[in-house]
């Protein structure tokens, strides 16, 4: 059997090699009647990434590299490492030696012992500072409104057989949520909690604005809750407006309104104000699941 280890990369030249002996040992230890597959994808990095993964594929036949044209991000990197592996199952770590690769043992035990179809290493805690957790906790925790098997920590980290690679493969789209998506399939999972370790060599190429970028993709992505909100948002104004529009009347009446006019403007703008969010709100509806079929997400999937 085969199994495919996925690696993204971008600007980890530093620690590459040692990634890849600790996948060495621990293959050797745990799992050295499997054959494997080292999958590197190179993300439009700056560094010697290349050069360094070119290297290790010249002394080792079991190195691929993938290299892209330019960054596409996390998403595409891995979507691009899963097109070409050809393991009966996959695993996906970062390059940044924050995941700890002996954890792999455990992952194939699962598989093949214990007939996990999706093994998920999740974050119980982390090491490397505050704004990647809290970024982490907010976004993994709007998620877990419309994914509620999803680890509170979040997780990159996890295998997969081959059939669940290709049922990720089919999803279309640049933003999906690959990580919703596993733990809704339906399929047996194992999940194996760790502590996210802190970076040894570098610095993250999650800039503050990369990560608000990404809580954002995860909301959108995930929830069609803001849309929601909207529509609410919408029902109040009117409602409070309706309401309001009766006590100008009587202001009218009893010819309080500071001029002339001024009545039927306010009850103008507010029911107009109202009526927008509203309207705002069903078109949003309407948007949200043209884009929910264009994600072609299955109706059902049989086991």
């Amino acid at each position: 059997m085969l199994l495919s280890i996925v690696i993204p990369v971008f600007n980890n030249s530093k620690t590459l090699e040692k990634i890849f002996d600790q996948i060495l040992t621990v293959w050797e230890k745990s799992f050295g009647d499997l054959q494997i597959e080292v999958i590197f994808v190179n993300d439009g990095s700056s560094d010697d990434s290349r050069k360094v993964i070119e290297r290790l594929q010249r002394s080792n036949k079991i190195v691929q590299l993938v290299n892209l044209s330019r960054n596409f991000g996390q998403l595409g990197a891995l979507m691009a490492g899963f097109k070409n592996a050809k393991g009966d199952a996959i695993i996906c770590i970062s390059a940044d030696l924050q995941d700890p690769v002996e954890l792999m043992g455990k992952m194939v035990n699962h598989w093949l012992n214990g007939g996990a179809e999706i093994v998920i290493c999740h974050r119980q805690g982390r090491l490397d500072g505050l704004s990647a957790s809290l970024a982490s906790k907010v976004a993994y925790k709007i998620s877990r409104l419309t994914y509620t098997e999803l680890p509170l920590g979040g997780f990159d980290y996890w295998l997969m057989t081959k059939r669940i690679n290709n049922m990720l493969l089919e999803f279309k789209g640049r933003h999906n949520f690959l990580q919703g998506y596993l733990v809704s399939l339906g399929f047996s999972k194992t999940f194996i909690p760790y502590v996210r370790r802190q970076r040894e060599v570098g610095k993250s190429g999650y800039s503050l604005s990369k990560k608000i970028k990404i809580v954002y993709d995860f909301i959108v992505d995930t929830s069609h809750l803001p849309i929601q909100l909207i529509s609410l948002v919408g029902f109040i104004f009117s409602a409070i407006s309706i309401i309001y529009t009766f006590f100008i009347f009587y202001a009218w009446y009893c010819g309080e309104t500071p001029f002339k006019g001024w009545a039927p403007i306010m009850i103008a703008i507010l029911l107009t104000g109202g009526l927008i969010m509203m309207m705002l709100g069903i078109i949003g509806e309407y948007i949200w699941r043209i884009y929910d079929n264009q994600r072609d997400f299955p109706a059902y999937i049989i086991d």
